[in-house]
């Protein structure tokens, strides 16, 4: 798999929406891996500001290289926090989004969330 590292390049983003509320997901927790030879490499945890977003990008600079990524959302704890009543085990509880970034550019993956179902797309 080719790799590059760009210091103006790419950079990776994300932000989460509750869809059941119609509202931003605040203080969902994100991780972030690197996947190389199927073995994941946690580079970083995150929660989600007021606009369900994070503060900055998870990838930016000099960090950003391309390759093959995983976000993992805790959407069951969050769901859970905003009083939703959840079937144990949940239905939806970690959603994980495995993806890849072939060049130095902005990547917008961004997670639909409800306690039945989720969607995800590179936006913009």
């Amino acid at each position: 798999m080719a790799e590059t590292s760009k210091a103006d390049g790419g950079r990776l983003t994300t932000h989460v929406l509750d869809t059941a509320t119609g509202r931003p997901a605040k203080g969902l927790s994100i991780e972030l891996f690197r996947i190389e030879r199927q073995t994941r490499a946690h580079l970083k945890t995150v929660v989600t500001n007021d606009d369900g977003r994070c503060d900055a990008p998870l990838l930016a600079g000099a960090d950003f290289r391309t390759g093959e990524y995983e976000l993992v959302f805790a959407a069951g704890d969050y769901l859970r926090r905003q009083g939703t009543s959840l079937p144990e085990p949940a239905f939806l509880d970690i959603v994980p989004i495995r993806f890849g970034m072939a060049e130095a550019r902005h990547y917008h993956v961004p997670l639909l969330i409800s306690p039945y179902g989720y969607s995800t797309y590179r936006g913009s």
